[in-house]
């Protein structure tokens, strides 16, 4: 059975979502396929993100928000989720930024039973905590024990309001640790200062992956001197629409010099099983149907564009 094409990094706003960031995005749009999913009024439609899902051959995508006003932009959480309504295709993923919320574990309970959550997103660098801090524990128990995974930024960013330090990938062996059966991703792999750390991390716990969004995937090999040893802790992430091409990217994992079933792996099988999800790929002759049925206007009413100062 031919394995799944997941991308677990994918950005869900319409332009005004992006605030002060949408130059840095506009100037991938042309190229990543953006300006195919949303409308005349810059309105990011459900069907136009499927549509560019199965032209570039990725089966399932965890549709990420941002909860970050100060640093990146602010994307609610409840968009999103509304959002995933309108595709299987789609996961819905929360950010929780724990600045803004008191009682953390009982609002993954809530997103799980209500929203059907199949992923937390943590952005340190971006909402400032360290990740091993002890009130987000609390989070990182319930999401052990309802097998969720949480994804955690780690390593550098371009945006100047943001706080390096708290993306020191080490800081994710506290947790690790600590909760021992949690899956923890450490996304952007350490980007550019801590590539051994991260790498480090993988082989080290059982329970740590390493998500690729925002790294060139034909420079795994460089960045990773022992890359093919830990193949199949690596998981497929385009950090879409802030780079260059979908189709490039998948196609830069299927040449990197590792057998077919390691690039299987990366790109889809891993994540798979991280994310719950059966094998079933997608055809343009055999499509699943939607969560339900919505019309052709734009999600729950809001724009993705509410973006606070």
């Amino acid at each position: 059975m031919k394995t799944p094409v997941i991308d677990v990094h994918l950005h869900a706003s319409s332009i005004s979502g992006w605030g002060r960031q949408w130059p840095f995005v506009e100037s991938f749009a042309a190229t990543s396929g953006f300006y195919e999913t949303v409308d005349a009024n810059g309105v990011m439609k459900p069907e136009l993100v499927e549509a560019l899902l199965r032209r570039c051959g990725i089966d399932y995508a965890l549709l990420l928000p941002e909860l970050s006003p100060l640093t990146t932009y602010y994307v609610e959480n409840e968009w999103v989720f509304e959002f995933c309504k309108h595709s299987t295709r789609f996961l819905p993923c929360a950010n929780i930024n724990p600045h803004l919320e008191h009682d953390l574990g009982g609002l993954v309970r809530r997103y799980i039973a209500e929203h059907g959550l199949r992923a937390i997103k943590l952005a340190p660098t971006y909402q400032h905590f360290y990740p091993n801090d002890s009130r987000l524990y609390p989070l990182y128990a319930v999401a052990e024990e309802c097998g969720l995974p949480v994804h955690i930024h780690t390593g550098t960013s371009i945006f100047r309001q943001a706080k390096i330090k708290y993306g020191y990938p080490l800081l994710l062996d506290d947790i690790a640790v600590d909760f021992p059966r949690l899956k923890l991703v450490a996304v952007h792999s350490g980007r550019r200062f801590w590539y051994d750390e991260a790498f480090f991390l993988g082989e080290q716990h059982e329970n740590v992956y390493l998500e690729i969004a925002g790294l060139p995937p034909k420079k795994l090999p460089e960045y990773f001197p022992k890359f093919k040893t830990l193949t199949h802790k690596f998981i497929f992430g385009s950090d879409w629409p802030a780079m260059p091409s979908l189709e490039g990217n998948i196609a830069q994992v299927r040449a990197l010099p590792i057998p077919p079933e390691d690039q299987d792996a990366i790109l889809g099988g891993t994540a798979a099983r991280l994310l719950g999800i059966g094998t079933e790929t997608f055809t343009d002759q055999d499509e699943r149907p939607r969560r339900q049925s919505h019309g052709e206007s734009a999600v729950g009413g809001r724009s993705a564009g509410t973006t606070s100062s």
